[in-house]
Formats: structure tokens, C-alpha cells, sequence
């Protein structure tokens, strides 16, 4: 195989190194003009890898009066090199990336100015030849940030340069700030004469148009004290689709690479859609979009999964970038901010167990109040942990968006069971393949059964049937032998758990399974344990006989298996009759 196609730009935000590099690019420059057309101060909140770092990139070189001789290199291709704006290379542009200002909260103010100030000095050498001699050197004498901002603002002006500014992750070391150091820190940073608020100051006067990027909107609100910088366009429908790949993005990626003969004759078009969609689709970021435009893809999960495919011939084993895990352990600190507990915590609970909630997406919200429900919500949705699934009357259907969110949720749930009564994964790995590989699974559900008891012994943590499942949920997504497949639709029934074997990575795994969890108030009588297990097992029969779950079992034994639990205790599990 050849290698004479466009390789994926995997990683990379640098849009010239992308066209230099012949690199794959989805075109998302048809934005532009409706980014004009908006307004000249923009603020756009999208969760992380989602493409902001690459698309702000793109638009910079896009407005950068020193990339004018090179528009036709850059952008030929594009749309914007048919439709161009009046504005196309017209601005001096300003780039802050608050990502690499550090998170050393202790010397904070000195790491942001000494970044500012490397900025500045950066953006004098840039456009030197548009200020008088001695411009350069007179930026670079000045000491702090703030003075070299307010000399290009004065200087700039006085020689009629219109200028962009373009702020990528501008809630970035904030955040970090409230993680690490709590509100007060934060309060210090973001009111009165704090250093970061008295920066943004001099933005609006001093710049003819601002785009800023992040992940949340409560740093904007604070700073601003009520959102008057810029025009926030997160929810917009105009923008619904700016960010991320739509399905139809995806397929034309994928149709590229199989003309390219840089896929496996054997992989289709639509295996691949079927894997990625369940675990990377489905988001949606503005009401009125909803059911009437395409759901978007997280644009960076696609990118490794076909950096895979290309590269290595065969799908990823984990369908979750391990890189993405840090993006789990900030949102964790983030969200448990004072402690995770009460109502939030329940919310939490709610939404890893049932995979949705209602409630309405708040635009700001300050620090101090971030914490209240609806703005919790909010933040969820910001962080892409929610997403819009369905709108009812004045309320919105906020979901679980992918599976790869879904394993977020259960990693909260397992961090909590665990901090509670420890579970020995090793000891739990092995019982998943003495299940997967030989069908011994008394050992793997008597164990997740036995946890489950010594987790609600403790403290009366979970308590029902769903929160029964949500526990389930958790334990059984440890493995990558099976994607696990709650709540799927079989024989006018829905099956509690579906253990679908994941046999493109496992083609070794002969059994499946699927669960019929029932839970009894401590209580119940025999009576009703004995009515519960007859109305199980006529359901699971019922399951197993289904036509399409019989074809997704690509050879498999499969074991319908109900397990009764009373109060804490699992008082019966059996397998059912002889599955095939």
C-alpha cells in the first residue's frame, strides 16, 4: 500500500503546517462570513477537542494582513477562496493562547505577564513595517504586559491599523485557579483590580474585532460583570455546526481514505460509522438545531480513530483516546469544587443512571453560583458531558451524548463505590475473560454482586432498582471484551444489560451475555421474590429468541442470566434455559 494520500492531522492546530504538509482538512471556512456578519466582539463556549485550537489558527491566517501573498497557497481549495470577505487579510492579529500561561497558581501573575509580554514583543517583530523606526525596540523596553498593550494600542491607532485579537482557552489557568485555590483566589483574580480583569479592560477599545474561545462562560461573566464584552453566539444555530465533524463530514473522510486504498477492502463505509457513532456522535449545541440539522461528532476522536485505521490497519483497541483522560481529571476537580454532595451529587447520580434530564441551559453564571442546579446543569452541558437530546415545552432533554461520555460518568461512580469498599480490577479482569473466553461467569456476577453489597452495607449510598443498574453499569464497562449495551429494545421488551462482544478487537471471545437485574424492597415477601423471578425469566426468554439480537452475536454462546436482589443481597442468580 502506498502512502500517496493526505495524512490526518491528528494532534496538529497549526493550519499552515496542515496546507504545507498536504494534510487532511475538513472545511469549516464558510464560517467566517457568518462570524462577521454576527458581530466584531464573539464568544464561542465548545467542550474540549473539538477543533477550537485549528480553526482559530485558520481564521488567523485568514484575517493577517502579513499572509496576504499567500492567500491562494493557503486556502485554495476552500470555500473561502470563491466567496472571500472584504475583510480577508486586513487585520493586524493579536494571538493569546491562555493554555500556556501554566498553572503555578503561586506565580501566577508574574507567569501571565511575562506571556503577555512575550506576545507583545512577538506581535512589534510581526508587523514592524507598518510603525515608525524604532517601534520594535521600544515595545521590548517597556517591562510589563500591559504597558507594551496600551503602547501598540496608542501606536496602532495613531497609524490607522485595524487589529484582531484572537483568545484561545481564555478560561483556562482561571479554572485552574478555582480548582486549585478555591472562590477566593478566583474573587482576587477576576473583580476589582485583579490583574486578569484589568487585561480585559483594554481588550474592547483596543481591538476591532475579538473571538475568544474556552469551555465555559462563568470566567467571562466575572470579568465582565455581566457579559457586555461580546456577543455570545455558543447556542446560536448559525454556529450549531461550526466546531466538530457532522456525519456527512465523516463519511466523505472515510470515502477519501477507501479511494486512497489506505483502508482494508473488508472495512466498509458504514462498519466504520456503526463503530464510531455509539461512542463519538450526537451532539448538539443549540435548540433550535435540534432534530432539523445533523448531530456533530467530536472532531479529535475521529481523527485518532482514523489515525488508527490508516496508520496501523486496524481500529484502536481502546475507542476512547487515552488522552482524553486528563480532560476527565480536570472536569472531575472542576465539577467537585467544595466537595461533590447533596443535590449534586444525586444529579450526578441521576443522569450516569437513566441518561438524561430536564432542565434549561443557563448562557452566564458566576463562580459563586455554579454550583446551584440549573447552572450545575449548565456546566455539565458546557463541559460536553450533557447535550441537547430533545426539547419538551419550556424545558430541554439534556442527554448523555456518547459512550464515551457515558464511561465518564461511570468513572465517577466507580471512583465513589471504590473510595467506599475497594474492588480488586485485577482479580475483576480475570473473572471478565474466564466469562468472555471459556463462559465461567458465576465467579464475574457473584463478585460484582458481592461488591455491590459491601458498597450499600457501608452507607446507604444506592438504594432501588435503577441505582442498581447504575452500579452494574460501572463494574461491567471495566473490560473491552464487550460494549456494554444497557436498556437495548428486544422482543417489545427492553434488556437491562447486553453484553455485545466486541469481536473486530476480540475475535477469541465465544460467549455473550445479557442480564435481567430484578431488586426487592428487604421487605418483600417469598411471594413476591417468586413472582418477580417467573415475570424475569418469561422477559429474558423472550430477549434471547429475538431475531436481532440472535445477529449480533457473530457466533457467540449466548447466557441469559437474571439475578434477584433483596435490600443489599443477591438472593438468586441464574442462567436461563439454553441460549444458542
Amino acid at each position: 500500500m502506498g502512502t500517496d494520500y493526505k495524512l490526518i492531522p491528528y494532534g496538529i492546530s497549526n493550519f499552515k503546517q496542515v496546507r504545507s504538509e498536504n494534510k487532511y482538512l475538513v472545511d469549516k471556512t464558510m464560517y467566517f462570513e457568518k462570524m462577521e456578519q454576527a458581530g466584531n466582539f464573539l464568544f464561542l463556549v465548545r467542550p474540549r477537542r473539538f477543533g477550537k485550537s485549528l480553526f482559530l489558527n485558520m481564521l488567523e491566517a485568514y484575517y493577517d494582513v502579513n499572509e496576504k501573498y499567500g492567500f491562494e497557497d493557503l486556502f485554495s481549495g476552500l470555500y473561502v477562496a470563491d466567496h472571500p470577505t472584504e475583510n480577508r487579510n486586513k487585520y493586524q492579529v493579536m494571538h493569546l493562547d491562555f493554555s500556556l500561561v501554566g498553572s503555578d497558581v503561586e506565580r501566577l501573575q508574574e507567569n501571565f505577564d511575562f506571556y503577555l509580554s512575550m506576545r507583545c514583543d512577538s506581535f512589534a517583530r510581526r508587523y514592524a513595517r507598518f510603525y515608525p523606526d524604532g517601534f520594535v525596540e521600544e515595545v521590548r523596553r517597556l517591562q510589563h504586559g500591559e504597558q507594551k498593550l496600551n503602547y501598540i494600542n496608542v501606536a496602532a491607532h495613531t497609524a490607522g491599523c485595524p487589529l484582531y485579537l484572537v483568545v484561545d482557552e481564555y478560561d483556562n489557568f482561571t479554572n485552574n485557579v478555582l480548582n486549585i485555590k478555591g472562590h477566593d483566589a478566583y474573587h482576587a483574580l477576576t473583580h476589582g483590580t485583579g490583574f486578569y480583569r484589568d487585561v480585559f479592560k483594554l481588550f474592547k477599545p483596543m481591538f476591532d474585532r475579538i473571538i475568544m474561545l474556552g469551555v465555559s462562560p462563568i470566567t467571562l461573566d466575572d470579568l465582565t460583570s455581566g457579559y457586555n464584552i461580546a456577543l455570545n453566539i455558543t447556542m446560536d444555530p448559525r454556529f450549531n455546526q461550526m466546531l466538530g465533524f457532522s456525519e456527512d463530514d465523516v463519511r466523505q473522510m472515510i470515502r477519501y481514505y477507501k479511494d486512497a486504498g489506505a483502508i482494508k477492502e473488508d472495512v466498509t463505509e458504514d462498519s466504520i460509522i456503526d463503530d464510531i457513532k455509539p461512542w463519538y456522535d450526537n451532539y448538539c449545541f443549540a435548540e433550535e438545531s435540534f432534530g432539523k440539522e445533523p448531530s456533530m461528532f467530536n472532531s479529535d476522536m475521529v481523527c485518532y480513530y482514523m489515525n488508527n485505521l490508516i496508520g496501523l490497519g486496524s481500529r484502536p483497541k481502546e475507542l476512547v483516546d487515552p488522552n482524553t483522560m486528563t480532560d476527565y481529571g480536570k472536569l472531575k476537580r472542576l465539577i467537585e469544587i467544595d466537595t461533590l454532595e447533596g443535590e449534586r451529587l444525586n444529579v450526578v447520580h441521576d443522569i450516569a443512571e437513566q441518561g438524561y434530564v430536564y432542565g434549561q441551559i443557563v448562557s452566564h453564571f458566576p463562580a459563586e453560583r455554579m454550583m446551584e442546579f440549573g447552572n450545575f446543569l449548565s456546566l455539565l452541558y458546557y463541559y460536553g458531558m450533557l447535550t441537547i437530546g430533545g426539547v419538551e415545552g419550556e424545558l430541554l432533554k439534556l442527554t448523555i451524548p456518547n459512550n464515551n461520555v457515558r464511561l465518564q460518568y461511570y468513572h465517577y461512580l466507580l471512583d465513589e463505590y471504590q473510595s467506599i469498599s475497594c474492588v480488586n480490577t485485577t482479580e475483576l479482569s480475570l473473572y471478565f475473560s474466564r466469562a468472555a473466553l471459556h463462559g465461567d461467569w458465576q465467579p464475574l456476577i457473584k463478585y460484582i454482586c458481592r461488591a455491590y453489597h459491601d458498597t450499600t452495607a457501608i452507607r446507604q449510598l444506592i438504594e432501588g432498582e435503577r441505582n442498581l443498574q447504575g452500579f452494574m453499569n460501572a463494574y461491567l464497562t471495566l473490560t473491552n471484551y464487550y460494549l456494554i449495551a444497557p436498556e437495548m429494545e428486544f422482543s417489545h421488551g427492553y434488556c437491562d444489560f447486553f453484553l455485545l462482544p466486541n469481536y473486530t478487537v476480540y475475535p477469541m471471545v465465544k460467549h455473550s451475555y445479557i442480564l435481567e437485574l430484578k431488586y426487592l424492597k428487604a421487605d418483600a415477601t417469598d411471594a413476591d421474590a417468586k413472582r418477580q423471578w417467573s415475570e424475569a425469566v418469561e422477559q429474558i426468554t423472550s430477549y434471547a429468541a429475538d431475531k436481532k439480537l440472535q445477529s449480533m452475536l457473530h457466533g457467540t454462546q449466548l447466557h441469559p442470566i437474571v439475578v434477584q436482589i433483596k435490600g443489599y443481597d443477591a438472593i438468586r442468580i441464574e442462567e436461563v434455559g439454553g441460549g444458542k
